[in-house]
């Protein structure tokens, strides 16, 4: 398994439409940088924002998540996260993930610089959707979030080998998501 450079992200965008919108190279000047890297893809957060909010005294449950939980924002500029709290974001692009590759996301070192964690999983072999993002403000300050702008970078791993059961073979729980995503559990079979 090797990550993959930035002329195969691009083929696998022109060709497969991996990645949509897909930006040829990166954006800066004024932002955080988004766009096509040597080794990887930097995403966006987009305008909608899921911020989690404690008014209603909801317990984090993943089995029985409380919608309540959370204020809906959406902004063209930035969202402020209160301190010690987190949102949910999701990102502008789509993804559409070939059956032999993997992907890790980490967090951009501008945002990390400042004690803002995004946490995403893997996109798995098959997978295809708008990826939900979680961002967590571990200072003890407030922290902006810039809408479309950079948050992430998505490396690309292939396996000389398919694997034997996709994402989409599972029918994946968050399989095609186009809005921020709730924790779900899937039904007993």
């Amino acid at each position: 398994m090797a990550v993959k450079s930035d002329r195969w992200i691009r083929k696998m965008a022109r060709e497969k439409g991996m990645i949509d919108p897909f930006v040829e190279k990166q954006v800066g000047g004024g932002v955080i940088s988004y766009g096509l890297s040597s080794y990887g893809y930097d995403i966006r957060v987009s305008r909608e924002f899921k911020l989690f909010t404690n008014t209603y005294g909801a317990v984090v449950d993943p089995k029985g998540f409380d919608p309540k939980s959370f204020v809906d924002i959406s902004t063209d500029t930035f969202c402020t996260i209160p301190p010690n709290s987190f949102a949910l974001a999701r990102t502008v692009e789509y993804f559409r993930i070939p059956r032999s590759v993997i992907t890790l996301c980490v967090g951009k070192s501008t945002y990390a610089r400042c004690g803002i964690i995004v946490n995403v999983t893997p996109f798995e072999p098959e997978w295809e959707g708008f990826v939900t993002l979680e961002i967590s403000n571990t200072t003890p300050l407030p922290a902006r979030i810039y809408a479309n702008e950079g948050i992430a970078q998505v490396l690309f791993f292939e396996s000389d080998e398919v694997c034997e059961t996709s994402y989409a073979d599972k029918k994946g729980k968050y399989q095609k998501q186009s809005d921020i995503t709730l924790p779900k559990i899937a039904a007993k079979v």
